[in-house]
């Protein structure tokens, strides 16, 4: 059952499917998904990408408070089909996703964070990037200090008056500048939170966890197996292979 349960997880599999295929509780489910996921999210690696060019940009995800007791009618629990405008926040239910993707590796590093200041997606991008990177960013403002910390910021403008996806600097034939890589893995990122029909602000991490346990890990070990009920350290890459990731 547990392994059935592990697998469900990792895949992505709502929590009613879930149930239904087990025959049991989906009451008794969520809160064992949200220790599986912790777990997952608590052994995430914390070492910066080594690819010498990357790439950095955040997503807004429509994330409330479903599952609370909400009894104030302007405090609705959960917003799917928030409208809010502009860059979303932590308060304003459309919590900020930050992430960075390797251009040679494919690896990713993502953190929920509550906003898309200056402090905190600097922090972030020196945190996941070496400082001798190249960074491709849009030009939002708050990207606009990278350059201080060594790293070589190139920028594309996503602006609706002057929008460009991709542009070649150094006259090789090859548009370089760009940040296509990420905004893809953002559509792959949506596309499985899609499926839970609304996710709550205050476990979204969890789920975004194991979204980058996915995209990095090509394979299935007897490590990753071991991380998922909590039972082994971090580990990065796999040790051991011959089970690939979605059979």
């Amino acid at each position: 059952m547990l392994l059935l349960i592990l697998r469900g997880v990792t895949q992505g599999t709502p929590r009613a499917q879930l149930a239904r295929e087990l025959k049991c509780s989906r009451t008794s489910l969520l809160p064992l998904r949200h220790q599986i996921q912790n777990w997952a999210e608590q052994a995430l690696p914390q070492n910066a990408l080594t690819d010498p060019v990357t790439e950095a940009d955040e997503m807004f995800q429509n994330a409330g408070e479903k599952g609370l007791p909400h009894r104030d009618p302007d405090d609705p629990p959960r917003r799917r089909a928030n409208k809010r405008r502009g860059y979303g926040t932590w308060d304003n239910d459309r919590p900020p996703v930050a992430g960075a993707v390797g251009r040679d590796s494919g690896r990713v590093r993502m953190q929920v964070v509550k906003r898309t200041d200056s402090r905190t997606l600097q922090a972030f991008v020196t945190g996941a990037t070496t400082a001798t990177a190249t960074v491709n960013t849009d030009e939002w403002k708050a990207y606009g200090e990278l350059a201080k910390t060594g790293r070589t910021q190139a920028t594309i403008c996503h602006s609706p008056s002057n929008r460009e996806w991709a542009r070649d600097d150094d006259g090789d034939g090859t548009r370089e500048v760009r940040a296509n890589t990420m905004e893809g893995t953002w559509t792959g990122l949506r596309n499985v939170l899609r499926s839970f029909r609304g996710v709550s602000k205050w476990f979204l991490s969890q789920y975004v966890a194991l979204f980058q346990w996915e995209h990095n890990l090509k394979v299935v070990t007897d490590d990753v197996l071991r991380i998922l009920p909590g039972t082994h350290p971090t580990a990065d890459q796999p040790k051991s292979a011959d089970i690939r990731y979605k059979t």
